[in-house]
């Protein structure tokens, strides 16, 4: 099965490929690993080029508000795709396996939702049959059931969205270079990590598809990923820490 069928996927949520080419996430206000109060406003920046200068505060409390959505326009700055260089997982199959009930045990105890409102919320959000990416210079690689399939991608730039909730959050575009490969691939794929400025991700979640605009819609479905290199307990280990 290709990676991505035709151009018209655009908006279609990605849950596997099959159902077509996006998948996304959004920022949440506590960072519930995800609790979105969406339906964000068409408040997006637009501004692709950046002449300020970034010289970021970087205490506790300030990247916890940037954590949390709430951050002024001059502190975004762009970001390369080698801030999510690296081989990454997806945490799904881990949500199918039962590892993650732990997580949802543990966001239950402290937040308004059972543990299995909570999987069965996560289980949507996470839901991707892409279980492995590999970005590597400026090649991303998918890997869904046992094919493997490569593109080259170029800075886009970023939108600013904002949330029902108040808080905001950033999307970092990359658009596919060439036509080779372009119907098995995203035109567009659109990473959100909590971060606003250069810096190394320890885990994303990704939309990808056809339609720039469009993705900037999707607030269902945010396949998320961690390092290959990290074990489901230690996934754990990272969600509920956060």
């Amino acid at each position: 099965m290709p990676l991505l069928s035709s151009k018209a996927l655009s908006a279609l949520a990605i849950s596997s490929l099959a159902l077509a080419g996006i998948q996304s996430v959004v920022a949440d206000d506590k960072h519930e690993h995800h609790d979105h109060d969406h339906g964000h406003s068409h408040n997006h920046s637009h501004d692709h080029s950046h002449g300020h200068d970034h010289s970021h505060d970087h205490r506790h409390d300030h990247n916890s508000d940037i954590y949390s959505g709430h951050f002024s326009d001059d502190q975004v700055a762009d970001r390369p795709l080698s801030d999510w260089e690296g081989d990454w997982q997806s945490v799904y199959p881990y949500l199918e396996d039962g590892t993650l009930d732990k997580v949802f045990d543990h966001k239950a105890e402290h937040g308004d939702k059972t543990a299995e409102e909570y999987k069965e919320y996560y289980g949507t959000g996470y839901q991707t049959a892409v279980d492995r990416i590999v970005i590597e210079g400026n090649n991303v690689t998918f890997y869904e059931n046992g094919e493997e399939n490569t593109g080259e991608y170029q800075y886009d730039g970023y939108e600013i969205l904002t949330y029902e909730a108040g808080n905001r959050g950033v999307r970092f575009i990359f658009e596919l270079e060439g036509e080779d490969a372009a119907d098995n691939l995203p035109q567009y794929i659109q990473f959100s990590d909590h971060d606003i400025y250069p810096t190394d991700a320890h885990h994303f979640h990704l939309y990808w598809g056809d339609d720039r605009e469009a993705l900037l819609e999707e607030v269902t479905h945010w396949p998320t990923y961690y390092p290959s290199e990290l074990n489901g307990d230690e996934i754990v280990e990272e969600m509920i820490a956060h």
